[in-house]
């Protein structure tokens, strides 16, 4: 049965199969053209009690898991527009705006939002939503230590907002950061506002292949003696093979010099080939997540990144599960990911294994269908799921916004 949603600036329709979020198929899509018409429709929303998902560019329908119930689908892909002041390092953006045209509107004023996007095609809203942050959060913080000003609808339809567009802001609750990773289970993102950075003059990206755990350590243990300054520090551990370290320094041609050397003296006596390798450039798809397959999030002490690394790979080659993990090796962030069509059994070994290690809590980010239907715990152990819970009483009593899709049933 569907909802008659007659909103002025939003249009409606029957929903398809594509529009699928995690296998469950809404009733009804809806596609507001602003934040105001947003608002409208999810004002009718909650006087009819219908459960909300939102989506922007659907490039992270399956990520987390299902919803209990899904009537409404809303579409935030209108909602697409950049009010930039260079000026003030400062960005306003509409929630459907692609990352990549965000993107090329700074670089053309030669700024930059400091977040590689985990996913390719995704929105700002996405990203938010998500809150997965690329290999630069070592150096400029995640994305939600980027976001000064957020403005939503809450599960009632009214617009709130938190923050501003100026980097020392201290008007209201800090809510953004509830809402960051947050899946859109307390509120639908409209805009957000962000501090940018200038784009560096110059990048070096410096390679050193290490062939097991001990150099692996060795190498980030004189990494951090340094005083280089990294943006990133991402470490490569496939299945099976050698590692790789990948340091990347941004800055001045000259200023870069020095740094580089030391970057390449620190790494040198641990690789297992000639020697730390510089290029110019990123690799073609740096910092993305492969597009399928199962993939989990595990997270570490920093200084015992490697050994959480390893401690992924030797869980998954006893049940030949094929895990690759890549992530921040200096902060502990590491993704890991199955190949397609990896059974479930073998995934879930791996998940329990891992959680067996103190130290080491997983989550699963996206599971494939078969993997969802095994029932394995996405979530694991939760620290204060309890006050979790009461937030997502207090912002949706009546448990509408993608119900389910978040830790702990939330």
């Amino acid at each position: 049965m569907t909802q008659n949603l007659d909103v002025e600036g939003c249009a409606v329709r029957e929903a398809a199969a594509e529009d699928a979020v995690c296998g469950v198929v809404p009733r009804q899509v809806a596609v507001p053209s602003d934040a105001d018409s947003l608002s409208r429709v999810m004002a009718a929303a909650h006087r009819g009690g219908l459960s909300v998902t939102a989506r922007g560019a659907g490039t992270a329908l399956d990520w987390g898991w299902p919803p209990r119930s899904l009537d409404l689908l809303v579409d935030t892909s209108a909602l697409s527009w950049i009010d930039h002041n260079a000026g003030d390092l400062v960005v306003e953006v509409g929630a459907g705006t692609p990352m990549a045209d965000l993107e090329a509107a700074l670089a053309a004023a030669g700024q930059r939002l400091s977040y590689d996007p985990v996913r390719s095609g995704g929105t700002v809203g996405g990203a938010l939503a998500t809150g997965v942050s690329g290999p630069r959060r070592l150096l400029s913080g995640a994305l939600r230590d980027l976001v000064i000003g957020m403005t939503v609808v809450r599960a009632d339809g009214v617009l709130a907002r938190s923050g501003g567009r100026v980097v020392k802001n201290v008007a209201g609750y800090d809510l953004a950061k509830l809402h960051t990773g947050g899946y859109g289970t307390l509120g639908v993102i409209t805009s957000a506002a962000f501090r940018l950075h200038p784009v560096p003059e110059a990048l070096r990206l410096v390679s050193a292949r290490l062939d097991s755990l001990i150099p692996a350590e060795k190498a980030l243990s004189a990494l951090r003696e340094t005083a280089v300054v990294p943006s990133a520090v991402e470490l490569d551990w496939p299945a099976s093979g050698p590692g790789r370290l990948d340091v990347v320094l941004e800055g001045t041609p000259g200023g870069l010099e020095a740094r580089v050397a030391a970057t390449a003296r620190a790494l040198a006596p641990w690789t297992s080939d000639e020697g730390p390798v510089v290029t110019e450039e990123l690799p073609e798809g740096w910092g993305l997540l492969p597009a399928e397959g199962t993939v989990a999030l595990v997270t570490a002490p920093p200084a015992r990144s490697v050994t959480a690394a390893d401690w992924v790979r030797e869980v998954s080659g006893v049940v030949d599960a094929g895990a690759h993990v890549r992530g921040s090796a200096a902060t502990g962030a590491l993704s890991v990911t199955f190949p397609p069509g990896t059974p479930a059994d073998r995934i879930r070994l791996v998940v329990d294994g891992v959680r067996s290690a103190e130290g080491h809590p997983l989550v699963l980010l996206r599971a494939e269908p078969h993997v969802r239907a095994a029932g394995i715990d996405p979530w694991g152990e939760v620290p204060g799921l309890g006050l979790m819970r009461a937030v997502k009483d207090s912002f949706d009593p009546g448990h509408r916004l993608s119900p389910g899709r978040f830790t702990g049933g939330i």
